[in-house]
């Protein structure tokens, strides 16, 4: 790619204002991952018609699936669709799960507003190394960074772990000290993709480690607070995937309010990436199975879309708390 270009020009945000009014308002920021069209202007739609502020965020394997300069000019897009629709709500493009300096860097100068460094399986001083190097390439060009502490099971993209291995608070305030980090995504029991828990019969999903929260909270106050892998995985949706020929057996989520209350506490924003392939692939399943004489992606991806608007609005009005807040 050529010159490198400024978020600024492509008239995005940062999350750094974002957060400070989250954090007074007791909300959160909805974060929602994308992989195509349908699924960006399906945000958009939805956050401009709520009034949320709102990341749009890309995995180093969308990023590639999408072309790093399509990307951009999707972006601008973005924002341009919105103040069309009489919206001139905040929009922060943010690189989730970034895993080395040179593809953090690649971002800043390809205008993402907000990259995320995770260093959170290597060593501490390497994860604290790591991301001290991404914070200050992106401060000298405005950029905010997430990072990680603690690790989440799970596999999503390319983020793939075993286990949940939990934040330690008294970790917490060396890492943000050395760092210099704007939010910090922590480990409390979330997971990654639409399997979070193997629950046995008649077994609820465990609570969210709360107590870790509030101590992570305690020691950095007033600090932004992120929450990976946090789709509830809803049912509906996983039902209409088997009804239509899918195989989902045992897919759940975190339940709605225990990220209700973690919205009003420190947690600055709130990733959800499952719950939004869920809709699509629900939808297009039951399009096609309906409809098997169609073969127009307009119609199947735009009953997606349609279905995904509905999804982020619920998730912005009652979950997030984001709406009405741009």
């Amino acid at each position: 790619m050529g010159d490198a270009v400024s978020y600024k020009d492509l008239g995005l945000a940062n999350s750094r204002e974002m957060f400070a009014k989250a954090m007074v308002g007791g909300y959160a920021i909805p974060a929602y991952n994308f992989n195509n069209l349908e699924q960006l202007q399906a945000i958009i739609v939805a956050c401009a018609e709520t009034k949320s502020p709102v990341i749009i965020q890309v995995s180093k394997g969308a990023r590639d699936y999408a072309n790093q300069t399509m990307l951009r000019f999707m972006a601008m897009g973005a924002v341009q669709m919105a103040r069309e629709m009489g919206s001139d709500i905040p929009i922060c493009l943010h690189l989730d799960h970034g895993d080395s300096f040179d593809l953090c860097k690649s971002c800043v100068d390809s205008g993402f507003s907000s990259v995320m460094i995770d260093g959170s399986h290597l060593p501490y001083e390497e994860n604290v190394a790591l991301t001290k190097q991404v914070v200050e390439y992106a401060h000298a060009h405005d950029v905010t960074v997430e990072g990680e502490l603690g690790v989440l099971a799970g596999i999503e993209d390319e983020v793939q772990a075993e286990q949940s291995t939990y934040t330690k608070p008294e970790e917490v305030e060396d890492f943000v000290g050395k760092t210099g980090v704007d939010s910090l995504a922590i480990s409390i029991g979330t997971s990654h993709g639409a399997y979070k828990f193997k629950l046995g019969p008649g077994e609820e999903v465990p609570p969210l480690r709360f107590d870790i929260l509030a101590e992570v909270e305690k020691r950095i106050q007033g600090f932004p607070i992120v929450l990976h892998g946090a789709s509830s995985v809803v049912q509906s949706y996983v039902q209409l995937i088997n009804q239509y020929g899918g195989k989902m057996e045992g897919a759940v989520g975190v339940p709605e309010e225990q990220l209700r209350r973690a919205a009003a506490s420190a947690v600055c924003k709130i990733n959800i990436d499952s719950d939004g392939r869920l809709a699509v692939t629900a939808k297009v399943r039951e399009f096609l199975a309906n409809n098997p004489g169609e073969f127009d992606p307009r119609k199947y991806l735009g009953a997606a879309r349609k279905e995904l608007v509905d999804l982020i609005k619920h998730k912005n009005q009652t979950v997030l708390g984001s709406a009405n807040r741009a």
